[in-house]
């Protein structure tokens, strides 16, 4: 999805500041963007290490200038029970959905305030609106981001800078894959029975194509969203 999401900004015009754990995969998606005559940067960064993400932003600004749209989308997805889940499920869990975009908040905000112009999009889950047996950490990090982002949409009203959030269903990314692999570990179904499982939990009756929540990421950053803040949209 991240990669979805960078592609479409390429193509928009934007400089894409590429940040995440693996470094193949960031060279990977800086040079499609190249050969599209994009311009991108790959930068490491893990959004647990407050560090990192400070790091992250001031590298992505002095090589491609002032960031003008922040997209987090880095997000993680276990499953146990709430009264067997380990701690570190939880610890991990918040720090990745949660503590992690609001550190990149943190870190973009005060530049976007003082020029006056700014877009973030957070995006969270269906998950952040209802819960779901067995992944009680991922439920409450995204009903936290959620929270989060309309909390900081209050403060940044009027102010140039926007705060909005994207809920997906089921999305055909690698995250959703191993959701069916662990489906069928747990229950035996067969991986057809368990994605078409998924599939049914959408309304379209199918798994979402990231491209489509590169295209309301692009809208809300585009200039006939300026208004549109402290927004939740679903995709599903």
């Amino acid at each position: 999805m991240g990669r979805a999401i960078a592609l479409r900004f390429a193509r928009d015009g934007y400089a894409a500041a590429l940040a995440g754990r693996s470094g193949a995969a960031l060279a990977a998606v800086r040079d499609e963007i190249l050969g599209i005559g994009g311009q991108a940067s790959a930068i490491p960064c893990d959004v647990r290490v407050r560090d990192d993400v400070r790091a992250a932003v001031r590298r992505a600004e002095q090589e491609l200038g002032p960031i003008e749209v922040l997209v987090n989308n880095a997000g993680i997805a276990e499953s146990a029970p709430f009264t067997s889940m380990d701690d570190e499920v939880w610890d991990r869990t918040l720090a990745v959905n949660l503590t992690g975009p609001a550190d990149c908040m943190r870190a973009v905000l005060p530049g976007m305030l003082e020029r006056g112009h700014g877009r973030i999009i957070n995006i969270a889950s269906t998950a952040a609106k209802q819960g779901f047996p067995y992944t009680a950490a991922y439920v409450a990090s995204k009903h936290g981001l959620l929270g989060l982002s309309r909390a900081v949409a209050l403060e940044t009203r009027g102010r140039g800078v926007t705060v909005n959030t994207i809920c997906p269903g089921w999305i055909d990314t690698e995250m959703t894959a191993r959701s069916i692999a662990r489906i069928v570990e747990k229950t035996g179904r067969t991986p057809e029975d368990a994605r078409s499982m998924l599939e049914r939990m959408n309304t379209r009756g199918r798994l979402i194509d990231p491209a489509d929540v590169a295209d309301v990421a692009a809208y809300l950053a585009s200039p006939v969203a300026a208004d549109v803040n402290g927004q939740d949209f679903d995709i599903t």
